[in-house]
């Protein structure tokens, strides 16, 4: 006697065990995980140089070279790209996604610690590097103006009250303000 057989003479008996997987097809699809976009945490991290007054090229050859030779020796980097602009210099990191965010941020700083001594020497802080997820885009864009204060005031107020406050809010990783007139002396 085959399997066909079995459900063949019992109609009963196959009428329930097709009710029985129906049923099971409902409650597994209703427990079931589906998205559009999964929930997934890209290990990226995110170095930023600075050296004021440099252009773009001497970014890029002295700065993100020796800084991208280090980092291109750390095992699991899926792909690094490199962004220069006046006066800094920022290198982005993804690595593969079995790759721990933590043990890859420790490589990183080591990488960036063997590079130092081929980094320019008037460089006025070391770069630095933060855990970055690029599914984490901007969702609040806040522009300040006033007809009547200075835009120095502007600023302060954007950085000393709302940007604290926004950044309290549960669920805010960053908050970053753009736009600042910081004002140097030179002697």
């Amino acid at each position: 006697m085959n399997i066909s057989d079995l459900f063949i003479k019992r109609p009963i008996m196959t009428s329930l065990v097709m009710i029985a997987v129906m049923i099971f097809g409902v409650f597994a699809y209703r427990i079931l995980p589906v998205n559009d976009l999964p929930n997934i945490d890209f290990p990226t991290i995110q170095v930023t140089s600075n050296l004021p007054g440099a252009s773009p090229e001497t970014m890029a050859s002295a700065v993100a070279t020796p800084l991208e030779r280090q980092f291109s020796t750390i095992a699991g980097v899926d792909s690094m790209t490199s962004t220069n602009g006046q006066g800094v210099s920022i290198i982005t990191l993804k690595f593969t996604l079995d790759r721990s965010i933590d043990a890859a941020a420790q490589d990183v700083q080591a990488a960036i610690s063997k590079a130092a001594r081929q980094l320019p020497q008037d460089m006025p802080n070391p770069p630095s590097y933060q855990k970055v997820n690029p599914a984490d885009s901007p969702v609040l864009y806040l522009a300040l103006s006033s007809p009547t204060l200075p835009l120095s005031q502007v600023n302060e107020y954007a950085d000393t009250i709302i940007s604290p406050r926004i950044s309290m809010i549960k669920g805010v990783a960053q908050v970053l303000v753009y736009g600042a007139q910081k004002y140097a002396v030179r002697v």
